[in-house]
């Protein structure tokens, strides 16, 4: 992953240093940041050019999927208060789209260490016990995947070509989709756990290494 640059990090960083002597006697290592310092983050990042070149399938996927539920629910917006006639085929299909970015995105996700991590466990644990914790996350993670993405081709297969509700396409579409997002998920992991393995740690291990704050 790559870390986290730029003026507005720089100054959180040295403030953070700057104040780490006082606060670390009190049991606060990072200090509180003020509305105005997290303001002018924003403004800085703006000035950051656009990188899309460490863009994968799945983010390039969701991208395609989040502007066709924009124009859908355009349009759906459009008919409805300027038409006073509102195709209801739209919000059903804004509907599957926003299903299948969730679950694709997910994916996306999963190759970056971005999910939502709960890592204070492995503070207070030795690194022996933090490292076989931290492979068994990694293997449920990817069982658990492998069974899901089981469970949705059976169940693709008991829904068959029942049609949508406003407009007469397949049902099984929508969840195809999710199911694409479901394997993405799986294969990332399993990408995750073995580059975790080779490298001796995870994000929950050294989140320092993934965040910018510390030498990966």
């Amino acid at each position: 992953m790559e870390p986290l640059a730029g003026p507005a990090s720089q100054r959180l960083h040295a403030d953070a240093d700057a104040d780490a002597d006082g606060d670390a006697g009190a049991g606060h290592p990072h200090r509180a940041v003020s509305a105005e310092e997290l303001a002018h983050s924003f403004e800085d990042a703006d000035q950051h050019a656009v990188d899309l070149s460490d863009a994968g399938f799945e983010e390039w996927l969701t991208i395609v999927l989040f502007w066709i539920m924009a124009a859908l629910v355009f349009t759906q917006f459009f008919t409805r208060y300027a038409l006073n006639d509102s195709y209801a085929w739209t919000e059903e299909l804004a509907t599957n789209c926003l299903i299948a970015v969730v679950f694709i995105g997910a994916a996306a996700c999963i190759r970056k260490d971005r999910h939502i991590q709960v890592d204070i466990l492995y503070r207070f644990l030795p690194t022996g016990a933090a490292r076989v914790l931290s492979t068994l996350v990694d293997l449920t993670r990817v069982g658990v995947l492998a069974v899901v993405v089981w469970l949705g081709w059976q169940y693709i297969g008991m829904v068959g070509d029942e049609p949508m509700t406003t407009i007469n396409w397949p049902k099984s579409l929508v969840y195809w989709l999710a199911l694409l997002g479901f394997a993405c998920m799986l294969l990332r992991a399993v990408m995750v756990a073995v580059r975790n393995w080779k490298q001796g740690y995870s994000v929950l291990e050294r989140p320092e290494a993934y965040d910018g704050t510390g030498d990966a």
